[in-house]
């Protein structure tokens, strides 16, 4: 797939798929180091990578306007990659979106995009994307789709009261969010994120 770094056993044989964001000022191979560290070798992971190293110029709780073409181009490059994965054999249930920041903010992005009962939703430290006040309609295609949900809650690129409105938007919609929000913990993975995101990819391997 091209812009994107791939490992482990090819897609129709592996246990499940998982498509990863990397952060701004990312790359894929950081997202290799996660996919280290979550060890399910009989996974296939694709790693997207962003021109640049950035999704898209400005916040994520900026006016979008300001944010294309970048945006709708990462979405767009995001929804192509799940499709290759699908015409590959993989069903949705056995297919996890996820990613950390603002490949997290972007994850989100795409769930309003395109709404559809994945096995799996990893948003690390992320939000839906839009200025404040903006409102996220249900999406019906997300229920009870499991969703982990994670952030600081000091976090200088996400704000606190976004991960709500998140969190909110997301169960309205249907999905089974499972949200964990930690005291003082810088932006980064931690340790327990990554035994919560082994326990749903776990789930999606099983489905």
């Amino acid at each position: 797939m091209p812009n994107a770094l791939e490992i482990g056993p090819a897609a129709i044989d592996a246990s499940a798929v998982a498509i990863l964001a990397h952060g701004r000022g990312g790359s894929p191979e950081d997202m290799a180091e996660l996919a280290r560290q979550l060890d399910r070798p009989r996974f296939r992971f694709v790693l997207l990578r962003a021109p640049n190293h950035t999704w898209y110029p400005n916040r994520f709780t900026a006016p979008i306007a300001s944010n294309e073409p970048f945006l709708s181009q990462a979405l767009a490059a995001y929804a192509a990659a799940i499709e290759d994965v699908l015409a590959a054999g993989v069903p949705l249930s056995r297919l996890v979106v996820g990613g950390f920041s603002q490949g997290a903010c972007l994850t989100g992005g795409l769930l309003w995009q395109r709404s559809a009962r994945y096995g799996g939703v990893v948003m690390f430290t992320g939000g839906l994307i839009g200025p404040p006040g903006t409102i996220w309609p249900p999406q019906p295609g997300l229920k009870d789709v499991p969703v982990l949900l994670t952030c600081g809650d000091r976090d200088d690129w996400i704000p606190l009261p976004r991960v709500e409105e998140t969190a909110n938007a997301l169960e309205a919609s249907g999905a089974r969010v499972q949200k964990r929000i930690y005291p003082g913990r810088p932006h980064l993975i931690s340790d327990d994120e990554i035994v919560l995101a082994r326990a749903l990819l776990d789930g999606a391997a099983a489905s």
